[in-house]
């Protein structure tokens, strides 16, 4: 059975709806050290590198297990990377910085086992952010916040996060969270679910 290193409702509820049996267990991982580390990396590069860390975190404790590790990351036009927001006034900055422009989201999976990384895989989704005005910003953040606090990018797709958008070119389940249907490819080759 794989074990998805993270208690994120979006990637359990992806997992569970394609019939995947899973546990889920949260990694624990120092993502703010790692994402310093890697400042001025490609976007891809550190999104690959969080999924990653949280595969091999939670494969350590599990030998002979796969474990599955995912990381989003919201890239704007100038190329900042917006990390989940600490505030509602954070995220109110995130959504006027989003308003009326194209950013990316970034999505990678990273498949561990034994403590290795076996198997990995990188996505992106172009997001267009319609014209927000503040008054809107104002009265989706009453209704989102504080459940948006966990979202990178401040939505949450499967709800109102819907409204902030004029078009999304990608992968809905890249915007949820995780590149899935590469990953239930692997799950396949792997014998974890049927071919």
């Amino acid at each position: 059975m794989l074990i998805l290193a993270s208690q994120s409702a979006s990637r359990t509820a992806m997992l569970s709806a394609a019939g995947v049996p899973f546990t889920a267990e949260p990694a624990h991982a120092d993502e703010g050290a790692l994402k310093a580390a890697m400042a001025g990396a490609h976007p891809r590069e550190v999104a690959d590198a969080l999924a990653e860390l949280k595969a091999l975190k939670v494969s350590a404790r599990h030998p002979g297990r796969l474990v599955l590790g995912s990381d989003s990351l919201a890239v704007l036009a100038d190329g900042a990377i917006l990390d989940k927001p600490t505030s509602r006034d954070d995220a109110r900055d995130h959504l006027r910085r989003m308003s009326g422009a194209r950013h990316d989201l970034v999505s990678a999976a990273v498949i561990a086992e034994n403590g290795q990384p076996v198997w990995r895989v990188v996505d992106k989704a172009k997001m267009f952010v319609r014209p927000l005005s503040d008054a809107f910003i104002d009265a989706y953040l009453d209704a989102e916040w504080p459940a948006i606090a966990g979202c990178v990018g401040c939505y949450r797709i499967e709800g109102p996060g819907a409204q902030l958008f004029a078009r999304i070119d990608g992968s809905q389940f890249t915007v949820l969270g995780m590149p899935l249907l590469p990953v239930l490819d692997y799950l396949r080759v792997r014998k974890v679910l049927p071919a």
